[in-house]
């Protein structure tokens, strides 16, 4: 056994009957053609079920927009970055040279791909029910701890709440700049709210968490935001 599948076993309960899944769930594109982005697609899907029934299944008294916020809090890619790192998925990632040396391997979304990716390579391995008692046993933690939907309102959300509440427009994102390769970019967004001659830039690694990052800067300049 392989100590991606001893690890695999431990942190996951699964055990595979054809390694070469989990091999390449765990390679970067940097180190090889045959990489994890197919089945980082499957892995979120199997991922976005299970925690969809789970937290169907623990909060019947929560409206349906109240369980995607759950849903969304839980698997966001910082989540999953921090269960990876706990777990040290990253001393088992297959990297390229130059993305190694870059620290690929401590890198939100090199960790949170690569763990959807295990997801998907344990669906297709042992069918839905393993994937879903792996993905059970991934989260089992935060399962057993949800937050209050109501608490889980995203920046960007409130800033239009805000706005709207007050009879004022919705503001605007507007794409400053977007550098780094393809795989690695950093995305800049103003956001401005014109009405109160304000704006504001944010910064992430996807357009979405640079617009939230500049939604959370605006909101900090305004009264009760």
């Amino acid at each position: 056994m392989t100590s991606a599948a001893e690890w695999c076993l431990k942190v996951l309960g699964y055990q595979f009957a054809d390694e070469s899944l989990l091999t390449q769930a765990l390679t970067h594109r940097s180190a090889s053609p045959i990489n994890n982005e197919r089945l980082e697609f499957l892995g979120d899907a199997a991922l976005g079920l299970s925690i969809s029934r789970a937290v169907y299944d623990a909060r019947p008294d929560v409206r349906e927009g109240g369980l995607t916020r759950i849903r969304s809090d839980l698997v966001r890619r910082e989540s999953l970055s921090d269960i990876a790192r706990a777990s040290n998925l990253g001393s088992q990632v297959i990297l390229g040279a130059g993305e190694r040396q870059s620290g690929g391997q401590e890198r939100t979304s090199v960790l949170a791909n690569s763990l959807e990716a295990v997801f998907g390579s344990i669906l297709l391995d042992g069918g839905f029910d393993e994937a879903d008692q792996a993905v059970a046993r991934a989260f089992a933690d935060r399962l057993a701890n949800l937050p209050d939907a109501a608490t889980i309102i995203d920046a960007k959300t409130r800033l239009q709440e805000y706005l709207h509440g007050r009879r004022l427009k919705s503001p605007v994102y507007s794409l400053l700049s977007a550098v780094g390769a393809a795989h690695a970019k950093t995305f800049e967004i103003e956001c401005q709210v014109p009405e109160l001659e304000l704006a504001m830039t944010g910064t992430g690694t996807s357009r979405r968490r640079a617009e939230q990052a500049a939604a959370a800067r605006v909101l900090e300049q305004l009264p009760d935001g």
